[in-house]
């Protein structure tokens, strides 16, 4: 969320797409009531299904289930044709008045720079122009024919009215109310919120839907405002937290990502990440990467990594199709897997396909799971009659199902969707065999490090060096963790005003 739940109260209309908070989140959507009846706000639901959010809307617009992009990308029509945006925040907060450069184009669905052979893009052709200090050339005025402006302008044309109706399914009508209701907050003095959840985010351009979704609020000055916003609803508890930890496959704790194969050096990796400010005196929070880095890298190994090794950067792998979950399950599927440990995770249950998930399954030699409870996955190979049609006779895989704790049974924190963070006690021991997640991996750790130690291998040195600072190695607390993410002083840090007032010495948070 780029704004808090509370914040909500403060809008003038709650569009909801890709969510139904009235049912899935009730203690948020008391703020959309907030807003209803002490700001007089007016809420658009648009969603495939009448849910209890359109029950509770002043206008419910159906729409066909995945075409969310075709919609929005009409209401952004709709804004630049009746010039329903606001002029100075657009020009001011946007990058609608950089102009990109010559070799740029569009044509029968392509963007300039797309390779058939390999079905990729090589972006080079969409990078703004520069002056002589590096900067991207503006044209203030957001007239010059290749100013983002009105380059979108000429993108977003195809989205008319017809179009959209034909696409989306929602009748021309009730697509044109909610843009008139949506361009209403093209003013200082208006602001809209833009609620969704899974039904965005899990489909394979949940992206592309999010950012069309920004852009109309950057249009509207709907960003960085009271009552405003792009504000995710996290599907269930701590997600979030998950997020904030760098728990996706292609993600390193602190929202830096791995490397892609073509990365091999670390100045190469740098390139695309350490993002400069592109016009003068304006911030640019990720050119601060190379700090966020070295202090992830030191954290992980510490006295291995070095300026000369670059950080231990060689000690990170790099992406490939195993570190995507759906690219996981093809190579399954074809008998290219041997094991997969699934730990807080159910794909059988909240994956599409099941038969393929199973299918895959299957396939493997073996299968970890680690929950606190017996999930479909876990129990895949099992015959329950229509629900899993399964010979349970044919199926060679070895599952070990190793219990964990849930959350009543262990110290830690949750995050909300609005990342106001909670620190909990356990309330009680963990029944049976029960371990914690933390001290499961931490075992399996320590294991694989004594017969790396003992065995060595063509590169032990990531896991051989790995840092592990904790009191009982086996069983790291989650304050141990706490205070590791948080960071310390790797050497005496002083005032810059000041050289001899020492902020914090080596070791201190």
């Amino acid at each position: 969320m780029t704004n808090h739940w509370v914040d909500i109260k403060n809008a003038d209309l709650v569009l909801i797409m890709g969510g139904n908070a009235a049912e899935a989140h009730p203690c948020g959507f008391k703020w959309v009531i907030e807003a209803k009846k002490t700001n007089k706000a007016r809420l658009v639901v648009v969603d495939p299904r009448f849910t209890r959010s359109a029950a509770m809307a002043d206008y419910y617009a159906p729409i066909r289930a995945g075409s969310d992009i075709a919609f929005l990308s009409g209401v952004i029509n709709y804004l630049l044709s009746n010039n329903k945006l606001q002029q100075d925040y657009v020009a001011s907060y946007t990058n609608a008045p950089f102009i990109v450069g010559e070799g740029y184009s569009f044509s029968n669905g392509l963007f300039s720079g797309y390779n058939e052979a390999k079905r990729s893009y090589d972006p080079a052709s969409w990078n703004y122009e520069l002056d002589e200090s590096g900067f991207a050339k503006v044209d203030p005025t957001m007239q010059h024919p290749r100013c983002v402006l009105q380059v979108m302008k000429t993108h977003f044309s195809r989205y008319t009215p017809e179009l959209v109706s034909r696409i989306t399914g929602t009748p021309k009508d009730k697509f044109l109310k909610v843009c008139e209701m949506i361009a209403g907050t093209a003013r200082p003095d208006r602001a809209m919120t833009v609620m969704y959840a899974l039904g965005w985010t899990q489909h394979s351009m949940g992206s592309q839907m999010i950012r069309t979704a920004a852009i109309m609020q950057l249009l509207l000055g709907n960003i960085g405002i009271a009552g405003g916003g792009m504000n995710a609803l996290r599907g269930h508890s701590n997600i979030q937290g998950l997020t904030d930890l760098g728990l996706l496959s292609n993600s390193l704790p602190g929202y830096l990502s791995l490397a892609k194969d073509a990365e091999q050096d670390l100045e190469t990796y740098y390139k695309t990440r350490a993002l400069k400010p592109l016009r003068p005196n304006q911030m640019s929070y990720w050119q601060n990467y190379p700090k966020f880095f070295v202090s992830l890298q030191k954290a992980w190994w510490g006295k291995a990594a070095t300026a000369e090794n670059k950080w231990a950067y060689d000690y990170l792998p790099k992406i490939d199709k195993l570190y995507d979950v759906l690219q996981a399950f093809e190579l399954m599927s074809k008998g290219e897997m041997n094991g997969y440990l699934c730990q807080g995770f159910n794909p059988v249950g909240s994956f599409p396909n099941k038969r393929k998930i199973i299918d895959g399954l299957s396939k493997l030699k073996f299968l970890v799971t680690i929950d606190p409870l017996n999930t479909e996955t876990s129990e895949f190979w099992k015959n329950f009659g229509e629900f899993n049609d399964v010979k349970s006779e044919d199926i060679q895989t070895t599952v070990f199902r190793l219990p964990s704790t849930c959350f009543a049974e262990e110290d830690g924190s949750l995050t909300n969707s609005s990342r106001w963070l909670q620190w909990h006690w356990k309330g009680a021991e963990p029944p049976g065999e029960a371990h914690g997640d933390a001290e499961i991996i931490a075992d399996l750790f320590n294991r694989i490090k004594s017969a790396y130690v003992k065995d060595g291998g063509a590169f032990p040195d990531p896991i051989v060096n790995l840092t592990w600072p904790y009191r009982i190695p086996g069983k790291p607390s989650a304050e141990e963790l706490a205070m590791e993410y948080n960071g310390k002083a790797l050497v005496d840090l002083v005032d810059p005003k000041d050289p001899t007032k020492i902020l914090a010495k080596a070791g201190e948070q």
